[in-house]
């Protein structure tokens, strides 16, 4: 058996002031450390032969890996980095208050720009000190760099990794941890489960509680599903 773990990052500091983020490098809090511990602990505990991790190019999501590797005494494993992993791009909305634009706009139109499948947020401003155009880790991406995301582009963006790299080592039995962000690991179980568009908005991933699928050889098609914490477990689609 193949297994696959999907691991939101702990809390970060936006979350925790209930800022829009995306592609923001905010830094986990206190509960997000404790929250990427205890994932350590959960995933030590399966026994897995783990042979690699993916994250994101992100810290709270590098940070929430290195916290749960140190745990697992598997520092030393390999881990691959990309951008392809990253948040959601929330555009216009980056750095605001969820509450405070929800005042300025209406609640309304705020759920239609979270949760609608693909529907993005207004763009970016270009000048922006938030805009991810100007950060020199994404200068070899040129216009690649998106100046904003739904559910439906970020998917588009994930894919490529999932199909290329990520399902080729798991159909070859490489148990594999994806230390990511909501909507990127959101876009994974859309794939894996093969969920419809509009159920697949509906999908909480709690932050620090492994998902952790059952593949048999050969196939990237689960036959289990489950969080780790069960008392943590959010409601998942069933296996189609």
């Amino acid at each position: 058996m193949t297994r696959l773990a999907l691991i939101r990052h702990g809390q970060s500091e936006w979350n925790l002031e209930n800022r829009f983020t995306g592609w923001v490098d905010v830094d986990l809090t206190e509960q997000g450390r404790a929250e990427a511990k205890k994932a350590g602990q959960l995933l030590k505990e399966t026994g897995v032969a783990w042979a690699g991790a993916y994250t994101s190019v992100q810290k709270r999501a590098i940070r929430t890996l290195n916290i749960a590797l140190d745990e697992m005494d598997m520092m030393w494993l390999p881990v691959t980095k990309s951008w392809r992993l990253n948040e959601r791009h929330y555009g216009g909305l980056t750095g605001l208050n969820k509450k405070e634009t929800a005042e300025k706009h209406g609640d309304e139109q705020v759920k239609i720009w979270r949760r609608s499948y693909d529907t993005p947020p207004p763009p970016i401003d270009p000048d922006s000190p938030f805009n991810p155009a100007r950060d020199p880790r994404y200068a070899a991406l040129g216009d690649a760099v998106p100046a904003t995301e739904s559910l439906k582009t970020t998917l588009a963006r994930v894919t490529p990794i999932w199909e290329g790299e990520i399902a080729p080592r798991l159909k070859k039995g490489d148990s594999l941890m994806i230390a990511a962000h909501g909507n990127s690991l959101r876009a994974l179980v859309k794939l894996l489960l093969n969920v419809s568009d509009d159920k697949i908005v509906e999908v909480e991933i709690p932050t620090g509680n492994p998902l952790l699928f059952d593949f048999p050889e050969g196939s990237v098609k689960p036959v289990a599903v489950r969080y780790l914490d069960a008392a943590r477990a959010t409601p998942l689609p069933s296996i189609s």
